[in-house]
């Protein structure tokens, strides 16, 4: 019933998908009226994070084998592989980019500017309000939802919030200037254009390294590692983390935890102890992505054994 409630993943992912598109219409279309190259820039910036998404939304490849993999690392290697789309996205926002950045220098050379609008300024506020109020939607659902996709769409959200603030502060002070007769504050608004230029082509080389070079897996140091250990061993029902392996990929750790467990409990037991830790790291450390927990019955090793085989086991373990 809960599954029921709770909206699901591809709707919450193509909502943020839909409202980048009608962001970028929406900025693109009042910046061309009201002659602002900022705010046209930061059209192209929403434009970029709907294609950066879709690329990772649409299956463009064909469907593999769909058994799932043993381990985070294994898992993480199949999900390097990222669509020719993803590229094809990469040199269509590298070129918007330079495109942006050709056009705010030819601005700044060329001269006789004119302030902005105050359309492109209340536009820019409206847009960043509705940005914010989209995101914290997804930001809290998956965090909810508990794998990882959190931290990935706050990293986005901040670069994009940091695009629409200098689209502000740029529109907002060439306005300024053209109230104030100061002809210099005119020339802010291409130089915001500018600097979001910047960030586009920033975006667009991020998205063409992650499809063409797989992402480098690095296994965090035991060092690095102790406090996830330290937090799974406050699990109750766990006995002993036989293993656990840190991988860093980008800004997120993959975990991979091999854990022991009473033997003679039954198996869904130990299935609602395993998700117990994953949900635990998962909460307590945002930067946790996927988490895979493997459990094993709990074995002391010779000489040693354990109660249960004492009592069940008929056969003497002396030589008569």
């Amino acid at each position: 019933m809960n599954d029921k409630q709770s909206p699901r993943k591809e709707t919450v992912v193509w909502t943020g998908i839909l409202s980048d598109i009608a962001l970028a219409a929406a900025k693109g279309g009042v910046g061309y009226l009201s002659g602002s190259k900022a705010l046209m820039g930061d059209a192209i910036y929403s434009g970029a994070d709907a294609a950066a998404r879709l690329a990772g939304v649409i299956p463009w490849h064909p469907k593999q084998n769909s058994k799932p993999s043993g381990s985070v690392r294994s898992r993480a290697v199949q999900g390097n592989k990222e669509p020719l789309a993803a590229i094809l996205f990469s040199v269509l926002i590298l070129m918007g980019g330079l495109q942006v950045v050709f056009s705010a220098i030819r601005d700044l050379t060329r001269g006789h500017l004119s302030a902005p609008g105050q359309s492109a300024l209340a536009a820019v506020l409206l847009c960043i309000v509705f940005k914010e109020a989209v995101f914290q939607y997804q930001y809290r659902y998956f965090k909810k939802k508990g794998d990882g996709s959190h931290a990935a769409y706050a990293d986005s959200h901040r670069f994009s919030l940091y695009t629409s603030i200098t689209v502000f502060i740029g529109i907002a002070l060439a306005m300024t200037g053209g109230y104030m007769n100061w002809h210099p504050l005119i020339y802010l608004d291409p130089v915001a254009a500018l600097l979001t230029g910047g960030l586009i082509l920033r975006k667009g080389y991020s998205l063409i390294t992650s499809s063409v070079y797989s992402k480098k897996l690095q296994e965090l140091p035991s060092e690095e590692a102790a406090s996830f250990i330290e937090t799974v061993q406050r699990v109750h029902g766990v006995i002993r983390v036989e293993q656990l392996r840190a991988l860093e990929e980008g800004s997120c750790v993959n975990l991979d935890v091999k854990i022991s467990v009473n033997p003679r409990i039954s198996v869904l037991e130990a299935q609602d102890i395993s998700e117990c830790a994953r949900k635990l790291l998962q909460h307590r450390f945002v930067h946790v992505g996927e988490v895979h927990m493997e459990v094993v019955p709990y074995d002391p090793g010779y000489p040693y054994k354990s109660n249960h085989e004492l009592v069940d086991n008929d056969v003497p373990t002396l030589l008569q």
